[in-house]
């Protein structure tokens, strides 16, 4: 039969000492004196006892969770910041739990379960919806957003650069020489998709070039809304020689319906996304986009809810992230020349 495992008032007794005693060495209490400490340290080794991780929770007032909340748990880009969070976290001997809220409701109710029910020690939303979501926010607790920016001075966030990642998709495609580039925006209550038609509309305006609302279709992230963009256009009797879609999904959608329309790719019409997706290099063709580094700013979220957690000084303003171009066969010369 096993030996039992030890148990703290075990170690006690081997080290001659109160439980009490013990309980503060493993809680990292100050308050024991340091030869007193090392007879402690010294019977854990040789019992090889392991501290509850729950019992240390409840002693120190930490759960050594963390939760993130996004719309969903199944699209790249969310997942990829949670993966990066998860692999910070840990660095902090942080668990993070994952969930999805995809209305405010739902979002409410899982808010209270989390922080009302003390379950976790901080909170990170990802891509919190421009509506009454934001005022559903715990004001008291330590929380990052991400995705977003912060409608409340006294919340941080971290997003992509959105502004900056449109302009220079939009300014690949004019160095190509092209001038009818149309549009297909995420749901436009969103803070990336409005700061990304932004991004659109300014360098546009570098160009000399005027915002044409007749080649702009608002989707909404899927395949199926970009290419529903490109038969709207179409049918219409506007062909573009460009198309800029918002995220690489919908880019796809574009290229799909490129192809149903007897478009060729890039001869007749460059596309480009948003996010570098791993399946973007084998789109027919391979997707010229705008890369992230969504893992990386899973980490800085982790980061960033640890210095609040820990009472340490935070940048309010809010942190953005660069994209890297990433040049593939989806885009060539306007004209009707391909650059590939």
């Amino acid at each position: 039969m096993a030996n039992p495992r030890p148990t703290i008032r075990d170690v006690a007794r081997h080290a001659g000492v109160s439980h009490q005693t013990v309980s503060r060495v493993i809680n990292g209490s100050e308050d024991v004196l340091p030869e007193t400490r090392a007879l402690v340290e010294a019977a854990i080794e040789e019992m090889g006892y392991r501290p509850s991780a729950i019992a240390r929770s409840m002693a120190r007032g930490s759960t050594h969770t963390l939760a993130i909340i996004s719309p969903n748990l199944t699209d790249y880009t969310f997942a990829s910041v949670i993966e990066g969070a998860e692999v910070e976290a840990r660095q902090h001997g942080y668990f993070v739990m994952s969930a999805s809220a995809s209305d405010p409701k739902s979002f409410r109710e899982l808010v209270d379960e989390l922080v009302g029910h003390g379950r976790v020690d901080g909170l990170i939303v990802i891509n919190p919806y421009a509506d009454d979501r934001f005022k559903l926010m715990p004001r008291d607790f330590p929380l990052v957003f991400v995705g977003a920016r912060s409608h409340d001075e006294n919340i941080c966030s971290i997003s992509l650069d959105d502004e900056r990642v449109a302009y220079e998709a939009t300014r690949h495609l004019l160095s190509l020489g092209h001038t009818q580039i149309a549009l297909v925006t995420g749901p436009m209550t969103e803070d990336c998709s409005q700061d990304r038609t932004e991004g659109y509309r300014r360098a546009l305006s570098e160009a000399g070039i005027p915002f044409n609302e007749s080649i702009v279709f608002e989707g909404d992230w899927s395949a199926s809304s970009g290419q529903a963009a490109l038969f709207a256009l179409l049918e219409q009797g506007t062909t573009p020689t460009a198309v800029f879609a918002q995220n690489d999904r919908m880019a796809m959608g574009v290229l799909r319906a490129a192809r149903d329309a007897n478009l060729q790719v890039p001869q007749q019409l460059s596309v480009i996304g948003v996010d570098d997706m791993p399946l973007s290099s084998y789109f027919d063709p391979p997707l010229t986009t705008m890369q992230q580094d969504m893992p990386q700013i899973g980490q800085e979220a982790i980061r960033m809810l640890m210095s609040i957690i820990q009472k340490k000084n935070v940048d309010l303003q809010g942190i953005k992230f660069p994209a890297q171009l990433v040049i593939r066969q989806s885009t060539g010369k306007g004209g009707g020349s391909s650059s590939g």
